[in-house]
């Protein structure tokens, strides 16, 4: 579109929230602060959409962002709008790992979310352009366009360019694992450093298929993002060009009043849920995903999710199961060809609506399936013919649990507890060498509320993973597990310990089984013999008595309602997008 294209395009203010402060005499010294900051009349009478980022210098998922937004911004200029940018908080999972840092992690979707809320309704805008490169900031990001049900384009700040380790492609997650190596004695002082030279050399979120690129892959998926949106490492170029198609896309959607609600459906939802079983993603979209459906007024939690996975076939040949990263995926046709082999074998909801203002079909209708690679295999030829991840119910899981399965050759384990209340001391078990083949490691009390924050625990499965003893022990918790997470480790189990739930109950040597193909979660203890272990339970206290940890072990709810923090979109009122 020209540079002055957008000037001949009219929208009705009067319609809008950004009338509250651009619009009549009574708003005069609103508009005065705007003209301080060097806006025209002409563009103070435009519509204003909010190019929101979680820019900052905590980690490289995050440090293109600004880059990028400027794209955006000069989308939405030349398309008839007056971009403001503002920023938001991330936490960033590499970095908070394997210490208390990570409770902060989860918590963080809920200020980025509240943030951007916030920003918007303080300020009236009337569109969103969300850019999020750390794993929770996706969600958070979508979860506030939900939210504000205002008109919205999600885009991804891109993945990482994959290092180059004894001629090898090595991820952030080696240097993980090859603490426990080096633990173990298996590594040299000088090898560990060379890894973490050049695991990570450039901008861009974690490489593999985990948190933060499967949920780039549902933003594509959900019909949030435009089409090929999600694939460019954040180094690259076109990203840049995808920002600027975003800024012009919001105003599309601005012009037609298709809201993010129009377009996150209960089928979108299900199809975002295919592509992470298809690619073997991260657990941690079924925190997600049902967050987002809250956002939106409706129910899809853990048992929905755990049944789509179950029914989808794996595809996508991506680590941590898998031997290829997001750039390889990005080669051979990113997302759209993951979206176009499940639409042509009737796996997908072709008919939802996306931001491009077409269908999920009538986006993919032109793609063609890549031959002469195995990166993603057709949907009917698949890897396996069920999901990656599996959800799990049972005697020590009620309320349900998932492990991710993607390329595990054994579904089933029986071991005797071991029990830590919280990760260190899990951790230093492994490290110093107390754990046994056989053993299933128990660590309770880092679920939402106990932890609280519900904790990732990827130093602890990479350390095992380090020593050798991935495939000989099995790990539960009723927190959380990376994307990066390979093994029988299974997380979000429910009730959590800190409410009185059975895995707050186990002792040392109860006979815990696992059975993936089942789905199930049990422990050989009688109902009766549980009852009496819960009157002599007692709630701990945990160490989080003021500040924003303890504000939100007030209001988080149950994991498998998506760990969400207020009543949501079925008990609204009014809804921001209509003030």
């Amino acid at each position: 579109m020209p540079e002055d294209a957008g000037k001949n395009r009219r929208f009705d203010k009067a319609k809008l929230p950004s009338r509250h402060t651009t619009v009549g005499a009574e708003h005069a010294p609103h508009r005065s602060y705007y003209y301080a900051m060097g806006l025209t009349e002409e563009e103070i009478d435009r519509p204003f959409v909010g190019v929101a980022t979680c820019w900052n210098e905590a980690a490289p998922c995050n440090i293109a962002l600004s880059r990028q937004a400027q794209s955006a911004k000069k989308g939405v200029r030349h398309s008839g709008g007056t971009a403001r940018e503002f920023t938001t908080i991330t936490v960033t999972d590499g970095i908070a790992m394997g210490h208390e840092g990570m409770k902060s992690s989860l918590v963080s979707r809920e200020v980025i979310a509240d943030s951007v809320e916030l920003t918007m309704r303080g300020h009236c805008y009337d569109a969103l352009v969300g850019l999020a490169g750390c794993d929770k900031s996706l969600p958070g990001m979508m979860m506030a366009m939900l939210r504000l049900n205002v008109p919205s384009v999600f885009m991804y700040g891109g993945t990482i360019l994959p290092g180059k380790f004894k001629g090898k492609d090595v991820t952030v997650v080696d240097v993980f694992e090859a603490v426990g190596q080096h633990a173990a004695g298996n590594m040299s002082d000088e090898d560990l450093h060379e890894l973490e030279c050049v695991a990570c050399p450039s901008a861009g979120s974690c490489g593999g298929q985990f948190t933060a690129n499967t949920m780039a892959c549902v933003s594509e998926a959900i019909g949030l993002a435009l089409p090929g949106s999600a694939g460019a490492p954040a180094p690259y170029e076109s990203r840049d060009a995808y920002a600027e198609a975003s800024g012009k896309a919001v105003m599309d959607l601005l012009e037609k009043r298709i809201r993010p609600r129009d377009i996150v459906t209960l089928a979108a939802l299900r199809n975002a849920a295919k592509v992470v079983a298809a690619t073997g993603g991260s657990t941690n979209a079924a925190l997600h995903l049902p967050a987002l459906a809250h956002e939106a007024g409706l129910t899809f939690d853990l048992d929905d999710v755990a049944k789509i996975f179950k029914e989808t076939p794996y595809i996508a040949d991506l680590k941590p199961s898998g031997r290829y990263v997001a750039k390889d995926l990005f080669d051979v046709g990113g997302v759209p060809v993951v979206i176009k082999t499940l639409l042509d074998a009737g796996l997908l909801d072709g008919s939802c609506l996306t931001v491009t203002g077409r269908t999920l079909a009538e986006n993919h209708a032109a793609i063609v399936f890549p031959k002469d690679q195995d990166v993603v295999r057709p949907a009917t030829s698949p890897i396996t013919p069920t999901g990656g991840v599996v959800g799990l119910k049972g005697s020590l899981a009620p309320d349900g649990a998932i492990v991710k399965v993607a390329a595990m050759k054994k579904l089933d384990f029986t071991g005797r507890a071991r029990c830590f209340d919280c990760e260190e001391d899990a951790f230093a078990a492994v490290v110093e060498g107390r754990i046994q083949p056989g053993d299933v490691i128990v660590i309770r009390y880092e679920g939402p509320r106990g932890g609280p924050g519900m904790r990732e625990m990827l130093s602890t499965t990479a350390a095992l993973y380090g020593r050798g003893m991935g495939d000989q022990v099995a790990l539960i918790t009723d927190g959380r597990f990376s994307g990066a997470t390979r093994g029988f480790c299974i997380g979000h189990v429910g009730p959590e310990a800190a409410v009185g739930g059975p895995i707050g109950l186990l002792r040392d040597g109860d006979t815990i089984r696992i059975d993936a193909a089942k789905g199930t979660l049990d422990v050989d203890l009688s109902a009766a013999e549980l009852e009496a272990r819960r009157k002599a339970w007692t709630p701990r206290k945990n160490n989080y008595q003021s500040g924003v940890l303890w504000k939100y072990a007030q209001l988080v709810g149950p994991a498998h309602k998506g760990a969400v923090t207020h009543p949501g979109a079925e008990a609204e009122t009014h809804m921001y997008a209509d003030i």
